[in-house]
């Protein structure tokens, strides 16, 4: 019996039980996983909560409502998503022109069209996004990651200098020895417990911002409910979605192929749009999925399943809560460590290796180039994502456009000349496809012979036309033969349709 065929109760009882339940180191990785991205997202959630102009704790609830809610609804095991910068740059002049509730009506709107979106089927697109992009996009978050470290770095006191050397090198020995505890963990707790026991003044977690004491409740925008507000809200709203979708749909492709595993990214889209609405009631700024605590949480801590991304959120939550005083404490160096072991880590060595440049197409370099470009120069991974792809299609269709050929042949009587055309014809290569015919030297008959060739769009139809008309200027006739279904398809529907009777 097929799956589909299953009622929904026995399909339940028949699906798997997750891994952590019956095996106890996956749940250690899984918990100390979660733990150590939860550290790892309390300055960003800050950080983006300023860039926003929102107090600290609206960043904060955020990022614990959109990693426990999407760890139950979203399509990619152990990603992260949280309240991220690119959010937080789209929202930040509704919340400084019209204020907090209008922020909180667009995080919600914004979760809605992410919902449509994803019922439409916005994942598909994914499938035009080209491997070179894709090596862009990660190279240049990459160095995102690092540049944001480096404000951390500046005009600081000089012991933030050795120990973030110390950091590093406890992340990087620490494997070679034991993988039972996360290296990022040993070494946040082991600079913090050094800070404090030297009495080290350092900056620290607490000077990010104020950290919350209590849980966030849920209420409804503080929001005149009228169509003007609707239209004021429904830009960003629409901006926050997109972006929002084109940063995670592109996440969870990357962490597919790290951990060679599928994800649902139609579910994903959805699952987006679901958190979303559940943060903006419960006063957050929205997110969506974080690829540098994504890449904490799978690659460097090794987690796999969903429950790393709830306890993310839940000791988020816990540690602010709870042990708000100690996280303040922690040094900021500890945790810029950890990003910058995040950033070597993420980046695709590989692609920019000589071997590998000396190999790889001109046109594929280009497109990686112009997409890392696009992203660090933008601070928008959305932005380098749709430039890189309109580049790489520029590049393909300069490439196929020569594909097209024309080879002539005349009969021994040379009444009769047969035109054999061999390649793609669409937009790019049928603007030349006109210039290749002999008009004024060629007998009566022409015969254009397009089986080995396909019509793809409206412009080859017109090029054809185009070759028709010139030969019956000159008292000459042509024959199309050798069309493919497709292409005879296209060509009967729009040919002479196309010049508008002149």
């Amino acid at each position: 019996m097929s799956t589909s065929a299953l009622s929904p109760s026995a399909w339940l009882r028949g699906s798997r039980r997750p891994s952590w339940l019956s095996d106890p180191k996956v749940l250690r990785t899984e918990v100390l996983a979660g733990l150590v991205v939860a550290l790892a997202l309390i300055p960003e959630a800050i950080s983006f909560s300023i860039i926003a102009g929102v107090d600290p704790a609206v960043g904060l609830f955020a990022s614990f409502t959109m990693a426990v809610t999407i760890a139950v609804v979203g399509g990619r095991r152990a990603m992260i998503s949280a309240a991220t910068g690119a959010v937080a740059l789209v929202i930040a002049p509704l919340n400084r022109e019209h204020g907090f509730g209008y922020l909180v009506a667009a995080v919600i709107l914004a979760g809605v069209f992410q919902i449509v979106l994803g019922a439409l089927g916005v994942a598909r697109l994914m499938r035009f996004v080209p491997r070179s992009v894709m090596v862009g996009f990660v190279n240049s978050l990459a160095v995102l990651i690092f540049m944001a470290q480096v404000p951390e770095l500046t005009d600081v006191p000089w012991p933030v200098y050795p120990l973030l050397a110390a950091g590093l090198a406890l992340m990087v020995l620490l494997p070679r020895i034991t993988t039972v505890v996360p290296a990022p963990l040993v070494s946040i707790v082991a600079l913090t417990v050094l800070t404090l026991g030297a009495g080290i003044a350092v900056p620290t977690v607490g000077d990010k911002g104020e950290l919350p004491s209590s849980l966030p409740v849920p209420g409804l925008p503080d929001v005149p409910f009228t169509f003007d507000t609707l239209t004021t809200v429904a830009p960003y709203a629409l901006a926050m979605a997109l972006v929002g979708l084109m940063e995670s749909l592109m996440t969870a492709k990357l962490v597919d192929e790290i951990t060679d595993t599928s994800s649902s990214k139609t579910r994903e889209s959805v699952g987006q749009g679901v958190a979303n609405i559940v943060t903006g009631f419960f006063g957050g700024m929205g997110g969506c999925a974080m690829i540098g605590q994504t890449m904490i949480n799978v690659r460097v801590s090794g987690a796999r399943t969903r429950l790393s991304t709830f306890l993310a959120g839940a000791f988020l939550m816990v540690l602010c809560i709870v042990f708000g005083p100690v996280v303040s404490d922690i040094p900021m160096a500890a945790l810029v460590a950890v990003m910058i072991m995040v950033s070597f880590a993420t980046f695709d060595w590989h692609s920019v290796a000589p071997k590998t440049l000396r190999r790889m197409p001109a046109g594929e370099i280009t497109v990686m180039v112009v997409t890392v470009v696009c992203v660090v120069a933008t601070h928008n991974l959305a932005i380098g994502v749709v430039v890189g792809s309109v580049t790489a299609m520029v590049v393909f269709a300069k490439r196929v456009a020569h594909l097209a050929e024309v080879t002539a042949v005349t009969d021994p009587d040379g009444g009769t000349v047969v035109y054999r055309v061999t390649g793609e014809l669409f937009f790019a290569s049928s603007n030349d496809l006109v210039g290749q015919f002999a008009y004024g030297t060629d007998p009566g008959k022409v015969v254009i012979d397009l089986s080995a060739a396909h019509i793809w769009d409206a412009s080859s139809v017109a090029a054809l036309d185009a070759i028709e008309t010139k030969y019956a200027q000159r008292g000459k006739s042509v024959e199309i033969v050798g069309l493919n279904e497709p292409s005879a398809r296209i060509h009967k529907t729009l040919s002479g349709e196309l010049t508008g009777g002149h």
